[in-house]
């Protein structure tokens, strides 16, 4: 399947002196706010924080980069993929050439998901068939699966009515189809296993991803610490087109007038033509002016689930692979970040855990004795006596992604509001991707062209 194509960029220019807020310097906020600078419009950042970058950002720790959680992409996820070219970091991001996974179990037991250049979907059929991870008749009961999910609309409402794992119960799959194969594409792609997410998003994922189109899947992991993929060159191409970027400046509230937007911080009101308020969904509830017609009941509604990653710094290398899953283990994902972060001996590990609202609250060195032991058990060299007291570290982000569970895709805003010049971004609207990067790119690339039709069509309003 081709992957669904990225919102086109705003191209409607529009009047210089028009004023656009965008609150918030995630993704989504900094996509918005290049695509109208490019368009010809004012355009001032306000971020909270200290620093840009929102939920995808970078941190200095004894000597390492350090990116607060571990993000891929596919190369279906075209519209992350071309905001990098445009802000000329592509080559940050080392796509796969062809997809393949090493799939891990304890006692140095390896299996592989590769696929061919067969026509989607026979391009991962033998893959599948030869996946020892799973037993033959196991293998044969997902293939059977695999094609009925195929023959479903992610665009059918009633199918978030119904739980994934439900259906694949109704469609012969066994504890061990889950847990060794869709949960490992379930729980990283959606944060929650297949009992948890709703049969909607995993139909987008598992369709998107790996049945539509021989080459959608292939993953791609950042070379660089995401600061430099995509945070200081989307501040530096706002600045280089005129654009402002504020840092600790946290909005209270926005307030229309007749014909424009007061946003109110602190210590001063900022009058603006048009708001994006790029921030999550909690922050939006706060921040919008009751006319705008936000669902708040439902937002709140739509709840969090937590990512923790574990950082592991041996001195020297444990395993040549760039990245693996891993069966059997409370291991999920784990990458090398070596290169990456700036190590020039040892190797640097992060095991990724989605769904992670066990380990949110564990102390570090309950997570140490864990996951030392479980990665000496996937990786021996790691087990041995020399590689034992390595480096480690934890980073939790308590609020990674909304709970993406039945009945959530109704509870996702559009980001129209009921104020025209109003409009939301973030991976938490209604944009038909999961909460991901690629959704929130793709919801910048739409607020920016409902701001600009709606400033360029005729409006100072």
């Amino acid at each position: 399947m081709s992957a669904p194509c990225a919102q086109p960029r705003a191209q409607r220019a529009g009047p210089a002196d028009a004023d656009v807020v965008v609150v918030g310097s995630g993704l989504a906020g900094l996509t918005t706010a290049c695509d109208l600078a490019d368009a010809g419009f004012a355009v001032t950042v306000l971020e909270a924080r200290s620093r840009l970058g929102g939920a995808t950002f970078s941190f200095e720790r004894d000597g390492l980069t350090v990116d607060n959680g571990q993000h891929v992409v596919l190369r279906c996820c075209t519209g992350y993929r071309a905001l990098l070219e445009r802000l000329g970091s592509g080559e940050g991001m080392a796509v796969q050439e062809r997809f393949r996974v090493p799939v891990l179990a304890p006692g140095g037991r390896f299996a592989e998901l590769r696929r061919t250049d067969a026509p989607a979907p026979l391009h991962l059929a033998p893959a599948i068939a030869r996946y020892s991870a799973l037993s033959p008749l196991d293998r044969a009961r997902v293939l059977r699966a695999a094609l009925a999910l195929r023959s479903l609309d992610p665009d059918d409402p009633a199918l978030d009515d119904h739980s994934f794992g439900d259906w694949l119960a109704r469609h012969g799959q066994n504890a061990a189809t889950r847990e060794r194969l869709w949960d490992l594409v379930s729980v990283a792609a959606l944060n929650g296993d297949v009992s948890q997410v709703s049969l909607a998003s995993a139909v987008m994922v598992f369709r998107t991803a790996l049945l539509d189109a021989p080459d959608a899947a292939d993953i791609g992991v950042p070379r660089w610490p995401l600061e430099d993929l995509h945070v200081r060159p989307a501040e530096k191409y706002l600045l280089e087109r005129g654009g402002v970027v504020r840092t600790r400046s946290a909005v209270r509230g926005v307030t229309p007038t007749r014909d424009r937007f007061l946003v109110r911080l602190d210590d001063e009101v900022i009058d603006a033509d048009a708001v994006v308020l790029a921030v999550p969904p909690e922050a939006a509830s706060r921040i919008c002016p009751e006319r705008a017609g936000l669902h708040r009941r439902r937002l709140a509604q739509l709840g969090s689930v937590p990512i923790v990653n574990v950082h592991v710094v041996y001195d020297r290398p444990v395993t040549d692979l760039p990245f693996a899953a891993a069966v059997g283990s409370p291991v999920q994902w784990v990458f090398d970040r070596t290169a990456a972060a700036g190590l020039d001996e040892g190797q640097y590990l992060t095991v990724s855990l989605s769904a992670a609202d066990t380990w949110l609250t564990a102390p570090a060195s309950v997570l140490r004795d864990v996951f030392l032991a479980e990665l000496g058990r996937l990786f021996p060299p790691a087990a041995a006596p020399a590689a034992r007291h390595p480096r480690f570290f934890v980073t939790r982000q308590r609020r990674a992604t909304f709970r993406q569970a039945p009945g959530s895709n109704r509870l996702r805003a559009a980001q129209r509001t009921a104020m025209p010049g109003l409009v939301l971004a973030g991976s938490w609207t209604a944009t038909g991707w999961p909460d991901t990067m690629e959704g929130a790119v793709r919801s910048g690339h739409r607020a920016a062209d409902l701001v600009a039709a709606h400033l360029a069509g005729g409006v100072r309003r």
